[in-house]
């Protein structure tokens, strides 16, 4: 995600007056979650007539032994497209990158996806602009699904969307989204806060899929001083919508410099705890504070217990709505990187000895120089998730 994008976007959004809802303060985890190593890759590398870089997911694929990463370039550099790499993670830390592959992400007609300037309004939506955002593999056929955020500028609306492709790239399917997740003129998604987090459950008869920030009409974005609610969806991987979960996002972590400055917090990704458990997710928060720089926190969720709010029309001062719960697992700040930039994928990688889950981690460079594309990889001890 393009920070300064974002940042405008957030200033043009439509003003709502609504009851803010109070967070709860997570509860720190006692996991000794480790930092394995980490690894950066040049910045703007050539790769088959690509330029490398914007990588916003991550997803280990078990049949190859190699990730694949989404790059969430909207066609303004090389079309929209998806990248595969390999790299070994051991107890010891994490090896070269190699990429391996890529191919871009094909409209119904099998043509790439044009950049935002050169989007035919008469066209369907499905084959306008797209803004990837998270990839995961299908358990199942090994198939991508992938979510991108649509548009909201001006009098331009296109909803986002959760769509299948075959591992070249060839468009297959979209599924259904929820009503309230559309883009209309009053209500849905904010610009660039829309579907970031996207994960397989229940051995992949379950789509989980998250929404960034608050909908416009689930009250306004998190501050230094309160939280917010967002939404985490999931459905059958045949399409229908089973349920809606309302979840706590932290509040900004910190106060910009100079004080009209950029703050932002949202959820970045979302992956299954175990494949075998529909209700366990990790959360991945990420915030960015002009003049403090980037914190990112990994939360275990549980669904259980939660009220579904599929049909809540706004959770903004609705305190019948019990929100899903959430523990700290790590916060980036805590362990001895080189940097803590823009990461917003997450997977988990191979099974380290003793029994620990490698949890491998991306960050976005947005394009920029002055940012890096970074893998960093944790241990974390299964016995205690």
């Amino acid at each position: 995600m393009s920070r300064r994008v974002l940042a405008a976007a957030m200033a043009a959004a439509l003003p709502l007056t609504l009851l803010s809802v109070p967070v709860a303060e997570a509860t720190p985890s006692h996991r000794q979650v480790r930092l394995i190593g980490e690894r950066v890759v040049p910045h703007a590398a050539p790769f088959e007539g690509t330029t490398v870089g914007g990588l916003s997911s991550i997803d280990y694929d078990p049949r190859t032994g190699e990730y694949a990463l989404i790059c969430d370039d909207r066609s303004a550099i090389n079309p929209a497209r998806f990248y595969t790499a390999k790299f070994p993670v051991d107890a010891h830390g994490v090896g070269d990158v190699a990429f391996t592959g890529t191919h871009p992400l094909l409209r119904p007609d099998g043509t790439p996806y044009p950049p935002l300037a050169k989007n035919d309004p008469k066209a369907p939506q499905n084959e306008q602009t797209i803004d990837p955002e998270e990839l995961r593999v299908d358990p199942w056929t090994g198939h991508y699904f992938w979510a991108q955020e649509g548009e909201r500028t001006g009098t331009t609306l296109i909803d986002p969307s959760i769509r299948e492709a075959r591992r070249d790239g060839k468009y297959v399917r979209d599924l259904p989204i929820p009503a309230n997740e559309k883009m209309t003129p009053t209500a849905g998604p904010r610009q660039n806060l829309v579907l970031e987090g996207l994960t397989f459950a229940a051995f992949g008869t379950l789509v989980a899929s998250s929404v960034e920030g608050p909908l416009l009409q689930d009250g306004p974005v998190p501050t230094t001083t309160q939280g917010a609610l967002s939404r985490i969806t999931v459905q059958s991987r045949f399409g229908p919508v089973l349920a809606q979960y309302a979840y706590p996002q932290e509040k900004v972590f910190a106060s910009p410099t100079p004080s009209d400055g950029f703050a932002t917090t949202g959820i970045s990704s979302l992956l299954a705890v175990d494949q075998a458990d529909p209700t366990r997710y990790l959360v991945m928060e990420r915030s960015f504070v002009t003049g403090v720089g980037n914190k990112i926190r990994i939360f275990e969720i549980d669904t259980k217990g939660a009220t579904n709010v599929l049909g809540v029309a706004s959770l903004a001062g609705d305190k019948q709505v019990k929100p899903v719960r959430k523990r700290l697992l790590a916060d980036l700040s805590g362990f001895q990187l080189s940097t803590v930039d823009n990461v917003e994928g997450m997977t988990w990688g191979p099974r380290l000895p003793g029994g620990e889950r490698s949890l491998v981690l991306v960050s976005d460079d947005n394009f920029s120089a002055s940012q890096v594309t970074q893998f960093i990889a944790l241990a974390v001890p299964s016995e205690r998730l």
